[in-house]
């Protein structure tokens, strides 16, 4: 034990360390904020200054606030007095009136006495100036000296005394019983239940109604409640005279060491203070009985105070020991069958830090702690430090600790009393039933108070409060009257056998039978109520039910698991406004898009649609018109179609949990998909589609298309199949993966509000088992089908065609719809947790692509037949003609409007040529003139006018091969008659100018 402390002490002494270093550091460079001086060791020790370095405590003279140090020996010597000290704020250390030694430590083995006993003036260990005293029980003469001192040398100053039987006693014949009472360690229960034991052996021996001719007679050790050190005094216990017939083992660790090699010798084993579920086991304790009840019946009660306050998660923290391990074994059965989870078990062998920490961040409310008292106050300071307490923790403990056990001093915690005491406020312990609440006279014929009464004057004054095992002590006495009645039952069957109960030895299984049997069949009223054992040799009790209320156990209700019987008193009382939540509470709440951003966009997608139907009705009123004809009408009427499709797509995907319930949720989803997939497919492919025949047939790679005609069924067959590819593919979609809604949970956010509460933020989406692989084909597609549209766009600007004269403001439609759709589609997968983002994003997106597409579609249509009047001329021709112009006339005219356009370019090359040839002749007469000047003046006058041939292949040399729109110069260039100044005559050159 002393090197587990040491090991203890060590980790808390560097966890010290670390959070002390940064102040310390501070103190030492500024002694002037106050502080302790430092003191100096006690001789044959030193001072442990957590925190320092040798330099510093070289140069250090005065120590913060609250700092501590720790005194620690030489050799094999041992503390005596205060091991640590505290700087108090008034600049003093602690418990300066008393003194620290550092003793060398005597052998414990003078402190106790084969059929005797020792007693240790002053109490405490075996140091310097420590007198034992020493007396032999009845029967028994003392050979040696009664007293033994320890020196400085560590040695007892006189040999150990031996107790000698003495032949010539003519009293009762002694039957011996080997006791193991833990005077410290884990759990000191032998404070109280030697005493205890003690006297009920004083009342046994003094009945004459019991064992008359015996008298019974406790051989002790202090196990130390180590099953180590208990291995050791039980070899001191069989090997040594004289025999004893029963053991008395307490602490389940010793129990079950003492237990187990029992049976070898042939002795029964009745314990005061073992609770372990794993003694039940007959197969492997056949000759344990014990009158502390096992602790698994604290779980029956554990489990129905779960199911009083409603609480379905619980969380458990254990010694590693087997007593605890097999308990909480039990208890994980239990609470499985009530339908009760266990969400976190954590355990540790001496130091529970890291497991409270796990408790912390588990978020642990309701907690079952299984430990030691030694070790409950090292949990404490951890849960203290974790702030693992208060209104929303309740935490479950083992009834048995001393009633102040959180108010003791403990050197290897390092919290305060204050501190503890804090944190152990409000929790709730089970206890088995120790003491019988009526007043009732047993077997001993001594009521439950009359005994404390007794005990108490045993004890001498000392505090119940901090007397180990004063709750047990009830027990141990009840444990020798079940052992003195069973061996007074066994007498008369022995002696019909010839035997004695001190004929018994090691080797004798027929005595063994009889006690056995004997105890098995117990059943007495004794000072902690009815004592029966079971089939397993456990004692079968009531649980009692007690919190702590302001620094003190108050009882709030008892539990007979036998009947499954709870009875409450109600004065439970609660640090919160009730009983705390068996975890923190989670609200679901529902994010649901802003109504005034839904609103917002939706008049905006009104508008769209509206403006769509103006478009729509315009295009279609003025269907006849030749250029809403030469634009492809009907194939406007589906981009316009489809963007009110789009537009209308933009109220379902603003719909959520707000608007509708859950179970319609996934109709909107398909609305949504269908108007939106259907919407893109019929106003993007019918532009895609006019841009795609232009590009088929107007783009100049291949003269040969000039002479192709443009056919509307193939435009209406490729919007067909555009719109049929994207049908299938939704079709196929939500046959296979049909829509339907997933929550999305975020991270949990704290309330604004004090409550014990998290809120869970959830949103819905419309998804299904393979949505990512659906989006990336269609996206993909879709991608695809754009990018080849900005191409085509591209390649098709310079081209200038009056079968589709509207393909530039497609083409720039294009370009803006791509573009709105190549971002939004990543961005809108990137924002789907933010809904108002990404319906914003989206939203717009389908709004502006909808808007532009109309507007540079029927826009500059409207203004041209506005500003033009086209409508009216067009609509007049058709009523005086009575039919509309068939299209292959339009046709026709066209070709001959083309042809017109050549034979003026081939006119304007030809006039070049004529008045070139004018010039060379005007200077030729020039030259002539000047040569003859009075001839060429005669021949000026007579002179006839110049005939020019037409050149040969000129259209004009034939009247007959021009078309007959060309047959009149007049209707071509009415302004001129005459071919020029010179005198010729018009009819010379009459095919220059038609």
């Amino acid at each position: 034990m002393a090197r587990g402390c040491g090991g203890t002490m060590s980790a808390l002494g560097f966890l010290l360390i670390l959070h002390a270093l940064p102040r310390l550091n501070a103190a030492i460079h500024n002694s002037s904020s106050g502080g302790c001086a430092i003191i100096r060791p006690p001789r044959d020790g030193g001072i442990r200054y957590r925190g320092l370095t040798q330099e510093q405590i070289r140069s250090v003279q005065i120590l913060p606030v609250d700092y501590e140090i720790e005194y620690i020996c030489r050799g094999n010597r041992v503390i005596v007095g205060p091991k640590v000290r505290k700087c108090l704020p008034d600049g003093t250390w602690t418990d300066m009136t008393r003194h620290s030694s550092c003793l060398l430590l005597c052998p414990r083995v003078w402190t106790s006495l084969e059929n005797g006993q020792a007693t240790a003036r002053p109490p405490g260990p075996p140091v310097e100036g420590t007198a034992l005293h020493y007396r032999c029980h009845s029967g028994f003469v003392m050979e040696g000296r009664n007293v033994s001192r320890c020196t400085k040398l560590g040695k007892w100053d006189a040999p150990k005394p031996v107790c000698l039987y003495d032949k010539n006693s003519t009293g009762k014949k002694k039957l011996y019983i080997g006791a193991l009472f833990p005077m410290s360690g884990g759990w000191p229960g032998g404070q109280a239940c030697m005493p205890s034991a003690q006297m009920a052996l004083d009342l046994v021996n003094n009945r004459s109604d019991i064992l008359p001719d015996y008298e019974l007679e406790l051989i002790h050790y202090d196990s130390m409640c180590d099953p180590g050190e208990s291995t050791k005094l039980l070899y001191d216990l069989l090997y040594t005279e004289p025999i004893k017939i029963v053991l008395m083992p307490g602490c389940s660790g010793v129990s079950t060491i003492v237990a187990e090699a029992a049976r070898m010798w042939n002795l029964i084993v009745l314990s005061y203070g073992s609770s372990s579920p794993a003694l039940s086991n007959r197969q492997r304790f056949p000759t344990f009985f014990r009158t502390h009840p096992s602790a698994t019946l604290h779980n029956p009660t554990r489990v129905q105070l779960f199911q009083k306050w409603k609480w379905t998660r619980i969380a458990t923290i254990q010694q590693t020991t087997e007593v605890f391990t097999s308990t909480l074994d039990d208890l994980e059965q239990r609470v499985k069958e009530a339908g009760i989870e266990i969400s976190v078990r954590q355990s540790f062998l001496t130091d529970p830090a890291v497991a409270v920490k796990n408790l912390k961040r588990q978020d642990a409310r309701i907690i079952v702690g299984l430990f030691y008292e030694t070790e409950a106050r090292k949990v404490f300071c951890e849960v203290f430090k974790e702030k693992l307490y208060g209104k929303k923790y309740v935490w479950f403990l083992i009834g048995w600790y001393a009633d102040n056990w959180f108010k003791i001093k403990d050197p290897a915690v390092n919290c305060t009393v204050d501190n503890l005491t804090e944190a152990v406020e409000g929790h709730v312990t089970t206890e088995i039933v120790m003491l019988n609440p009526e007043t009732v006279r047993g077997v001993s014929n001594m009521t439950s108070q009359e005994f404390l009464g007794s005990l108490m004057s045993r004890l001498g004054g000392m505090n119940p409060e901090e007397t180990g095992g004063f709750q047990e002590a009830p027990l141990a006495y009840d444990a020798v009257w079940a052992l003195a009645l069973a061996l007074n039952k066994t007498v008369a069957p022995l002696k019909a056998k010839g035997r004695r109960l001190e004929d018994f030895n090691y080797n004798n299984k027929d005595i063994t039978s009889e006690i056995y049997r004997a105890l098995n069949t117990s059943s007495f009223e004794g000072v902690s109520g009815q004592v029966v054992f079971d089939a397993q040799g456990s004692r079968m009790a009531m649980t009692l039910i007690e919190q702590l209320q302001g620094g003190s156990y108050k009882k709030i209700g008892y539990y007979d698991s036998s009947q499954k019987n709870l009875s409450w008193f109600g004065n439970d009382v609660w640090i919160g406004a009730g009983p705390p939540a068996d975890r923190t509470v989670v609200e679901e709440e529902y994010r649901f898009l802003s109504q005034k951003l839904f609103a917002a966009v939706s008049v905006f997608a009104g508008l769209g649609i509206l403006l769509g139907i103006v478009c729509l009705t315009f295009n279609i009123y003025n269907g006849n018109v030749r250029y809403i004809q030469n634009s492809q009408p009907y194939l406007n009427n589906m981009t316009a179609a489809g963007c009110m499709m789009a537009l209308a797509a933009v109220f379902p995907l603003g719909i959520d949990g707000h608007h509708v319930h859950r179970s319609q949720f996934p109709v909107v989803c398909q609305f949504r998909l269908w108007l939106l997939g259907l919407g893109f497919s019929l106003a993007y492919g019918s532009m895609f589609t006019k841009i795609w025949w232009v590009h088929t047939l107007f783009t100049k790679k291949d003269e040969k298309k000039e002479k192709k005609k443009l056919e509307p069924w193939k435009l209406y067959a490729t919007v067909g199949v555009l719109l049929a590819v994207d049908f299938l593919s939704l079709v196929i979609w939500q046959i296979v993966d049909p829509l339907h809604i997933t929550v999305e949970k975020f991270t949990r956010e704290a309330p604004k509000v004090d409550l014990d509460v998290l809120i869970q933020p959830l949103l819905e989406h419309c998804s299904s088992e393979k949505m990512n692989t659906w989006l990336g084909v269609v996206y993909g597609y879709k991608g695809l089908l754009l990018l080849l549209g900005i191409f085509l766009a591209y390649e098709t600007k310079s081209v200038s065609t009056e079968k589709i004269n509207d393909h530039r403001a497609v083409g720039m439609a294009i370009y803006n719809v791509a573009v709105l759709c190549l971002i939004t589609a990543p961005v809108t997968m990137i924002l789907s947790s933010q809904q108002d983002a990404s319906f914003a994003f989206a939203a717009l997106a389908i709004v502006f692509s909808a808007y532009i597409t109309l507007v540079v579609l029927f826009v500059p249509k409207m203004r041209r037949l506005i500003t033009r009047g086209e409508w009216q001329s067009e609509q007049q021709d058709t009523l005086k003609t009575g039919s509309s112009t068939n299209n292959n006339d339009e046709e026709k005219s066209r070709q001959l409007e083309r042809e017109n356009r050549e034979l003026q370019k081939i006119i304007q090359e030809k006039e070049e040529r004529v008045s070139a040839l004018r010039n060379q002749l005007a200077e030729r007469q020039a030259l002539r003139s000047r040569r003859r000047p009075s001839a060429g003046h005669n021949q000026n006058h007579n002179a006839q006018p110049l005939q020019l041939p037409p050149p040969p292949g000129y259209p004009g040399a034939d009247n007959h091969s021009l078309p007959a729109s060309f047959s009149n110069s007049s209707n071509l260039y009415p302004g001129e008659s005459k071919m020029s100044r010179n005198h010729c005559h018009n009819s010379q050159i009459p095919l220059l100018y038609k």
